[in-house]
């Protein structure tokens, strides 16, 4: 909280069509009203560095995720992403895994990096634990995730990865009660030990009926809030939004090392 300024600085200068500055990572999140537990994308009080959100007005979960042409949320999301760009921030990522379908497309459209889904981590999960293993990938819903979702982000069909879904494979109904419109109580809540409790039986399972899982993936913005408990029942490496926003950050701000020899 307390940091020095960095020395390095003498001369400031603007960057190209940028309002505000020492600005973190753009959040693109869907146009919904529901809470998030800290760790949560959608709540920034658990980030150590700033975020700026941008609502991509129009475009909800049944637009994004369940509707089977998506054509309608390009324009919104294109919108969003450039709005942040100009208000300064460093890279832009998005709310929900779902994002992915739209990676290439706004990733052509600001000149900041893009990060829009968590899945972009697969790839490189996947080399990290060789061919004979397998990312076990625990989306929402599987039934909305297509292989055009996963080959946007780089993962190649047929490749080393198992997909589970939380809300149709198993019963994570906490998490139904804040992301489903039809079901979700008013106004929007959930019970975190409750939530914590259904999703880490869910990824343990998931774990245990694929033997050869070397990584899982967190797909969904909720769920990082319970990445750590589940690493407790499961010592693999463990991918979520979370990993990637830090990742994100230090890829356009690097930090500076102090110490001494």
């Amino acid at each position: 909280m307390h940091q020095s300024r960095d020395y390095g600085i003498r001369t400031i200068r603007a960057r190209k069509n940028h309002r505000c500055y020492g600005m973190g990572l753009g959040i693109m999140i869907l146009d919904e009203v529901y809470p998030g537990f800290p760790g949560d994308v959608r709540n920034a009080s658990a980030y150590p560095f700033p975020i700026q959100y941008e609502i991509v007005e129009g475009v909800d979960i049944p637009a994004l995720v369940w509707a089977e042409d998506k054509s309608p949320c390009l324009e919104p999301i294109q919108r969003a992403a450039k709005k942040l760009e100009r208000m300064g921030v460093r890279a832009i990522a998005a709310e929900c895994g779902y994002f992915a379908y739209f990676q290439q497309a706004i990733a052509g459209t600001v000149d900041v990096p893009v990060f829009m889904s968590s899945l972009l981590q697969v790839p490189l999960a996947q080399q990290l634990i060789g061919p004979q293993k397998v990312v076990g990938i625990m989306v929402a819903q599987k039934q909305f995730m297509t292989d055009a979702h996963l080959q946007a982000v780089g993962i190649q069909p047929d490749s080393n990865y198992v997909l589970a879904g939380a809300e149709d494979d198993y019963e994570c109904p906490e998490f139904a009660k804040l992301w489903n419109a039809n079901t979700r109580p008013d106004p929007p809540q959930a019970n975190y030990d409750k939530a914590e409790a259904d999703f880490v039986a869910a990824c343990v399972d998931f774990y245990r009926k694929t033997p050869n899982m070397g990584a899982m993936m967190l797909e969904c913005t909720g769920m990082q809030p319970f990445a750590r408990a589940i690493q407790r029942q499961i010592d693999i490496p463990i991918f979520s939004w979370g990993t990637l926003l830090d990742y994100a950050y230090s890829v356009a701000v690097h930090r500076d090392y102090y110490g001494h020899v």
